[in-house]
This record gives C-alpha cells, structure tokens and sequence, in this order.
C-alpha cells in the first residue's frame, strides 16, 4: 500500500495509460516483489531457528556434563568425609 500512496502524478498518468492489462501486469510485478521479500524472511527466521536450536543443544550438554562432574564432586567428598570421621574415632 505505501507503493500506491506514493505515486506521483506522473506515474499515475502512465498507469493509466497502460490500461487495465498494464494495470493488472503492474499488480502482478508487485505481488512478485512481495511475495519474494517475504521468502526471504522466511528463510532467514528458519536458519536463526534452526541455528538456536543446535545451540541450545550444545548449551543443554554443557549443563548436563556439569550436573554430573558435580554429582561425582559430592560424591568423593562425602567418601572423603566419611573416612576422615571413620579416621577420628
């Protein structure tokens, strides 16, 4: 819409004088423009998405390997203070 508010009155002439096929071809010619642009963002939001995603793949590993090196961490700990109280007495 903002196209058509922004003809000015030489090429409103023109347009007219191109007649109802040139009109319509116009439209068409518009439609295509659109239509591509909007392609083109599609992709572009499909390659952030799919880019997120294999990041947040690698960030959920990340956390995972973490949980467990401090499940093993509590783990040598509690041994450690087990023998050190079984040592003591």
């Amino acid at each position: 819409m903002s196209l058509i508010s922004n003809i000015t009155p030489d090429v409103f002439d023109t347009l007219t004088n191109l007649g109802s096929a040139g009109f319509m071809g116009a439209m068409w010619l518009w439609e295509r423009r659109t239509s591509r642009q909007r392609e083109q963002q599609l992709d572009e939001s499909h390659d952030r998405i799919t880019n997120d995603r294999v990041a947040l793949e690698e960030l959920m590993t990340v956390v995972r390997q973490n949980a467990e090196a401090l499940a093993r961490f509590t783990t040598t700990q509690e041994q450690l203070l087990h023998e050190l109280e079984r040592k003591a007495s």
